[in-house]
Parts: C-alpha cells; sequence; structure tokens
C-alpha cells in the first residue's frame, strides 16, 4: 500500500524551525543550496531525519521530497532511524584497523551487545563503523558524536562507552567538550555553540598531518620527514642502516629521471624487442 503523507510538526515546532530555516537560507544565494544543513537542523529535533523532517525541507525549499529523499540518504551522517545520544563511531579505514580498530569494533559490539549502526537499549549508544577521520597519526581513532578519542584500545574504548552510559564527564582528546547528537546536529546546521568554552576550545591536527601545510607556508621542513630503520641491540643505541640493510620507500630518497639524469626512467627498449 502507498505510504501516507507525513504528518507535520506541531504548530509551535514548525513555527520554530521555520524561524531557524529562514536564518540558514539567508546565507545561500540560491535556496536549495540550505538543504544540508536544514537536514541537520530537522535532525537536532527528532534525533534522525524523519519522514516529517524531509517533509518539511520540500516545502521551504520548493523541492520535491524525492529530491530531499535523494540527499538525505546518500550521506551517511543523516540518521535515517533513531539513534542514540552518541554515535560511537569506530574508524576501521586501513591504517586504524591494522593499528586496532578492527579488534575495538568487535570488542565493543560484544561489550554493547549491538551490531552496526545499532543502539543499545538505554538509548544512549549507536555504534556503527566508519571510514577514515583523516587522523591517521593518532591511529587507532573512536569519534563521539564527531569529537576525537585518539589511540584508543578495546579497554580504553570499553571505559568510554561505559562512562557515557553513566552520564559520566567524558572529554575529547582535544576539540570542543562533548555534548549529545541532538546539540551536536543544530551546531552542524550552522547555528553557534553557546556552551561556555567550547569556541575558545581548542586542538588540531598532529605533526605528521601538518606538513603540507608547513611546506605550503613556506616554512622549511626538518631534514628527515621519517627517520631510516635503524635496530636497537642489546641496548645500543639505534645506528644508521649500513649500505647492505634494506630501506624502504619511505626510508630514503629513490632514484627518478629527475634526481638521477643518467638513468631515466621508463622502458629501455623499443616495442616488440
Amino acid at each position: 500500500m502507498p505510504e501516507l503523507p507525513a504528518p507535520g510538526y506541531p504548530d509551535d515546532v514548525r513555527a520554530r524551525l521555520e524561524a531557524d530555516a529562514r536564518e540558514v537560507i539567508s546565507r545561500y544565494p540560491e535556496s536549495r543550496s540550505a538543504l544540508l544543513p536544514l537536514l541537520h537542523l530537522v535532525q537536532s529535533e527528532e534525533g534522525h531525519v524523519t519522514r516529517t523532517g524531509m517533509q518539511f525541507c520540500a516545502d521551504v525549499l520548493g523541492l520535491t521530497t524525492a529530491e530531499v529523499t535523494a540527499v538525505a540518504t546518500f550521506y551517511t551522517m543523516y540518521r535515517r532511524r533513531p539513534s542514540g545520544d552518541y554515535q560511537v563511531g569506530v574508524c576501521t579505514n586501513t591504517l586504524c584497523a591494522v593499528m586496532g580498530g578492527d579488534a575495538i569494533f568487535e570488542s565493543l559490539q560484544e561489550h554493547l551487545g549491538v551490531g552496526n549502526n545499532g543502539t543499545t537499549d538505554d538509548g544512549k549508544i549507536t555504534l556503527e563503523h566508519i571510514e577514515c577521520n583523516a587522523a591517521c597519526d593518532f591511529a587507532p581513532v573512536v569519534m563521539v558524536n564527531w569529537e576525537f578519542f585518539d589511540n584508543q584500545t578495546p579497554e580504553s574504548a570499553k571505559r568510554l562507552v561505559d562512562d557515557l552510559r553513566a552520564g559520566a564527564q567524558v572529554s575529547p582528546t582535544r576539540g570542543a567538550p562533548l555534548c549529545t547528537f541532538k546539540e551536536t546536529a543544530r551546531i552542524l546546521a550552522g547555528f553557534p555553540d553557546e556552551r561556555e568554552g567550547a569556541v575558545e576550545a581548542s586542538g588540531g591536527a598532529g605533526p605528521a598531518s601538518l606538513i603540507g601545510l608547513r611546506l605550503a607556508k613556506g616554512e622549511t621542513p626538518p631534514a628527515r620527514v621519517v627517520h631510516p630503520r635503524a635496530a636497537v641491540r642489546d641496548g645500543e643505541a639505534p645506528h644508521d642502516p649500513s649500505p647492505t640493510e634494506h630501506l624502504s620507500s619511505h626510508d630514503a630518497p629513490q632514484d627518478t629521471s629527475a634526481s638521477d639524469p643518467e638513468h631515466p626512467a621508463g622502458p629501455t627498449a623499443e616495442e616488440g624487442e
């Protein structure tokens, strides 16, 4: 059977959301460009993007519900079903996975008794595996409502979710203080974080992540970014590798046509020889 039309918001809620929506839309030269922040806005109302929320976005932007649904179902930051106060995302992309992300995700599934995108019975935690958090130098990384918890282990991650469920004060490794998913969604919609000290809270990427930015600013890079592989034998200090020891592509510059004109890269014989 066809679905019935989505129910509308109560009059007072709709009036409040319409006022917020007008403020968001005014920031864009074309109203339809405001769809992404408006989806965050309706998500802040109910904790996920409902059919009512998508109908609201369509109404205020002059779009069809199909156009709104296509966007809401494309981006994973928009939840399509009720979820917890804290979205706990475990990075399982390559580096975090091999550094322990897979083990963290598996241990949290068992500890919380939920699967991927599952929510605990108390409505506190929704667990999901996520792709790269752009914090590889702090791997393995867990995010809670998009705030960083770096260098995690299965044990520390279990303590983290236990504290969240118990209502204990939890502080991210860096960045703004933690808030609920609904509050996070409103901030992502473009409204100021009015909590005391939240804006002043800081915390950036690690040294490895910032090398490209420093080079772009014209700063002189260190002599080496990745030091030569070295071994410590019988308590001795690390030593420089001998010419016979293997150096990976990260350890030493490789000869290329630019650095070694006498041995240019590329084929050395004509095709067919």
